[in-house]
């Protein structure tokens, strides 16, 4: 099968015929998958593994699904109350980097890793979910809800997808901080107003650390900053402007719920209730040949590109 391994020098990818994946675990067909900056760093940090775990695919009965992204058991306390993404193996596989990825023809996955799509989300744009659980998980964290004035700080894909989730959590104003002028119209179609004054609970999903500087500054006084991205080690923390007005930090890390309150599934449904947003999102698709082209281009990310999908 045609497979997307790291080169090993910091970046760079390329095609290859790779067996079909065995072990246990359903085999799934995969239909598409998109380019997260995680697969980015996984690949500046010289992963020589299959990469992608925003994947969508069809199992061997024919349902179509979406993909947990983040390994876990299945079977530790963690997972059995609906908290997956704090499984103790979470850490120790980490699809592309640790473990294989999913940017192949096939790929396998616990069956409690699947979601079945929603009627209204096609595969070509379900690997989308993936990430909008990141955004929806980044909004509980931050305590969303019909009562709170919500400010989202970076406007790549995730930050607006936290648009959208804080908008269907019933926030009644969700405000965008966004560098550029692409991101701020697709904010404003997405229903996010200017920034102005301070808000309840505030989304950091720059990555920066500006961006982090600016999250708690906006914050109320006892205000909540919820931050998706991973920042380095030497990042400069704003501790005294969150101690002043005892602003709350709260990290949130990928996703997690069961059944009803599964993330990837609400992620899911708000998608599929609305195929405007990935017409909007995915902005560059790609052939799995051309996936070296992919990777090239979502890592320069030229004036308006969001997301970038590739089809095995």
């Amino acid at each position: 099968m045609k497979a997307v391994r790291g080169t090993g020098a910091a970046g760079g990818v390329r095609l290859v015929e790779a067996d079909e994946p065995g072990g246990e675990g359903e085999l799934i067909a995969v239909r598409s998958v998109s380019i997260c900056a995680s697969d980015l760093r996984y690949l500046a940090a010289g992963t020589e593994r299959l990469i992608g775990h925003e994947v969508a695919g069809v199992t061997a009965d024919g349902t179509p699904v979406v993909l947990d992204g983040f390994a876990s058991c299945g079977s530790c306390d963690y997972c059995t109350a609906g908290q997956g993404n704090l499984c103790p193996v979470a850490g120790q596989f980490i699809l592309g980097l640790t473990v294989d990825g999913g940017l192949a023809d096939y790929c396998r996955a616990p069956r409690h890793a699947l979601l079945p799509l929603p009627a209204g989300l096609t595969l070509d744009d379900a690997s989308l979910a993936e990430p909008g659980a990141v955004a929806w998980h980044a909004c509980g964290k931050a305590g969303v809800s019909a009562q709170t004035r919500v400010l989202v700080v970076g406007a790549g894909a995730i930050g607006l997808l936290a648009v959208l989730a804080a908008r269907r959590l019933g926030a009644p104003e969700v405000s965008l901080l966004a560098r550029h002028p692409y991101q701020r119209e697709l904010g404003e179609r997405f229903g996010a107003s200017t920034p102005s004054g301070l808000y309840d609970a505030v989304i950091e999903a720059s990555g920066s650390e500006s961006g982090l500087t600016q999250a708690v500054e906006l914050a109320r006084p006892q205000g909540t900053v919820s931050t998706v991205s991973i920042f380095p080690a030497d990042v400069r923390w704003p501790y005294r402007a969150a101690f002043l007005k005892e602003v709350a930090v709260v990290p949130s890390m990928a996703y997690h719920g069961a059944g009803a309150t599964r993330e990837l599934g609400l992620a899911a449904a708000m998608l599929a209730a609305d195929p405007g947003i990935t017409a909007a999102l995915i902005t560059h698709r790609f052939g799995i040949d051309e996936a070296p082209r992919a990777f090239e281009l979502a890592a320069a990310r030229p004036p308006g590109t969001f997301k970038v999908v590739i089809h095995p």
